[in-house]
């Protein structure tokens, strides 16, 4: 199949090979019921609003994880008009729709379906900002408004809100990781907590308006989120309750002053004293920003790839070599980043403070002078060895200066491409183009030392069993708890390796559950806790008790019933 699905002349081919190829994908509907289904998704969307060709449905087929899956076909819906039209006809159908919001939802599931044969929607061009209200620091945005879009709409406009960013890149959705309950960097790096009033098109194509939104004529629905009785918003975190094609998003004052608070340490041992010494300065809000704690390998692979020529072609990456690449790119063995906001005299306090709690560890305050300056010295004295360890030292720390500013950067996303072979010449936003295989186990800990270098030891021989590099980072989502981010990084053209990351990333995920360490997040494919998902992943985040996964079945089976969002199976 090829082409944009067409209706006019010369377009019976088209047809008839798209109807036997839902045939052949398992669909059980005869050949009238399959047209009156594609005349009916054109009728909504449009002749450009539904793609069947077969290098989209390969497209999106493509994976940074290990389970990809291939679409029936992808539509593109404008309006919420047409999302319920689509929700209707898929009910009415039995097709299974997977909705996106721009398919970036990296090492995590990307855009695939949890299963084979669904039908995309692909909320990208959804993408209005629909208010920006600068006094109670909100906007209001659809599913496709990106990190980039939405930045260089407060930017061009003077509008002194700053958002907060995850490091997935420019193109990522702000709602559709808010839904995932992902996190950034700033004071307001909880995102779904962020989130305020959503309006959500259920199966049958009602819209549910949540919080004080559903109320005619309310003046509170963006800026107080509970709303009058149940609270119903987080029904549709990490759920295939209903699709999302609304959001009212907290943003972040412009600061008057604001420094960022960098530590490296030279010892692995000093990871533990970090944690419990930055907890303390949490719980007593001198620090409201997430605090990022990565070792090494994370550092490392968001600056370059492995280094394959100088390692031999060995793996996990040899001790000498590690060492050597430390110093050359001026990184520590852990390298915590935090930010401080506020007036100047509540900055300046912060750090005063922060210095004398993590004293002896080496802390560094950079500020935009501070930053410029360092960046001028190091232009200049860049031929002398001093000056190339400076700009090592500024190339290291500058995209996590920018992200806890607000802004959105493309290079820690450059860290997907670590294991992929061939030359280091292509830095692309979308790490599938590159074949980059990216797998993560992200376990919630207590925010103690003893917690945290608890999981490292748990994870450390299990990396290097599968003969990969443990890429980690621990960061404080709120002042009590920690997320640690294991990545594996693979090339999905290399079939043992592929299979390695696999292996290694349920051992991982087996013994840190084992431990009592579950995930805050996981693949799409088995993070829908309405229904029941493969044999292993089900025994792996078995509940204590059934009622749970009972009274989430009764609410799946309520609002849709025939199955129709994100089906598991």
């Amino acid at each position: 199949m090829s082409g944009r699905l067409s209706f006019g002349a010369g377009s019976c081919n088209t047809i008839m090979a798209f109807i036997q190829g839902w045939i052949l994908d398992g669909l059980f509907m005869d050949k009238q019921e399959i047209i009156n289904a594609i005349e009916q998704i054109r009728r909504i969307v449009g002749q450009m609003g539904l793609d069947v060709s077969g290098t989209t449905r390969d497209r999106y087929a493509r994976s940074t994880s290990l389970r990809p899956t291939r679409p029936l076909g992808v539509a593109y819906p404008t309006t919420v008009e047409q999302v319920q039209g689509l929700a209707r006809t898929a009910s009415q159908f039995r097709l299974a729709l997977h909705p996106v919001s721009r398919g970036r939802n990296w090492g995590y599931g990307d855009a695939t379906a949890p299963t084979h044969d669904q039908l995309i929607l692909d909320l990208s061009r959804m993408n209005r900002i629909v208010e920006a209200h600068e006094r109670s620091a909100y906007v209001v945005i659809e599913p496709g408004v990106s990190q980039g879009e939405l930045y260089d709409y407060l930017r061009d406009r003077d509008i002194p809100l700053c958002l907060d960013c995850t490091g997935a890149g420019r193109d990522a959705s702000l709602v559709g990781n808010a839904l995932e309950r992902g996190f950034g960097h700033t004071p307001y790096s909880d995102h779904f907590r962020n989130l305020c009033g959503l309006q959500v098109v259920l199966a049958d194509g009602r819209i549910l308006e949540t919080g004080m939104c559903r109320f005619l004529g309310a003046r509170t629905g963006h800026v107080y989120p509970h709303g009058l009785g149940p609270s119903l918003d987080g029904l549709f975190a990490q759920s295939n309750l209903g699709i999302v094609t609304r959001a009212g998003l907290w943003l972040m004052p412009r600061p008057e002053a604001f420094c960022t608070c960098f530590v490296r340490t030279t010892r692995d041992e000093d990871l533990a004293s970090i944690v419990d010494r930055v907890a303390r300065l949490r719980l007593h809000g001198v620090i409201r920003s997430a605090v990022h704690i990565g070792n090494d390998f994370r550092v490392m692979a968001a600056r370059m790839r492995y280094p394959w020529g100088r390692a031999g072609n060995r793996t996990p990456l040899p001790d000498e070599l590690r060492s050597r690449l430390r110093h050359e790119m001026a990184i520590g063995r852990w390298n915590m980043a935090a930010g401080l906001y506020g007036d100047v005299r509540t900055v300046r306090a912060a750090k005063r403070t922060l210095q004398i709690t993590l004293r002896p560890l080496r802390v560094m305050m950079i500020d935009d002078r501070k930053l410029a300056f360092a960046k001028g010295l190091g232009h200049l004295l860049g031929s002398l060895s001093w000056g190339r360890r400076l700009n090592q030292l500024i190339a290291a720390m500058e995209p996590t200066y920018r992200l806890l500013k607000g802004e959105p950067v493309d290079e820690p996303l450059h860290g997907a491409a670590w294991r992929v072979r061939g030359p280091d010449d292509a830095r692309p936003r979308d790490p599938r183009d590159i074949h980059a295989g990216l797998l993560w186990v992200s376990p919630v800990l207590p925010a103690t030392g003893e917690a945290a270098r608890e999981v490292v030891n748990i994870v450390t021989p299990i990396y290097a069993r599968h003969q990969f590099e443990p890429l980690l980072s621990f960061t404080f989502v709120n002042d009590r708890a920690l997320v640690c981010v294991c990545q594996i990084s693979f090339d999905v053209r290399e079939n043992a390796e592929s299979n390695d990351a696999q292996r290694c990333y349920h051992e991982i995920s087996e013994s840190l559950r084992k431990s009592g360490f579950f995930p805050y997040r996981t693949h799409s494919a088995i993070s829908g806790f309405c229904e029941p998902c493969a044999a292993r992943e089900r025994d792996q985040f078995a509940d204590r008790s059934s009622v749970f996964q009972e009274v989430a079945e009764q609410i799946k089976g309520a609002l849709d019933p025939a199955g129709t969002i994100s089906p598991r199976q």
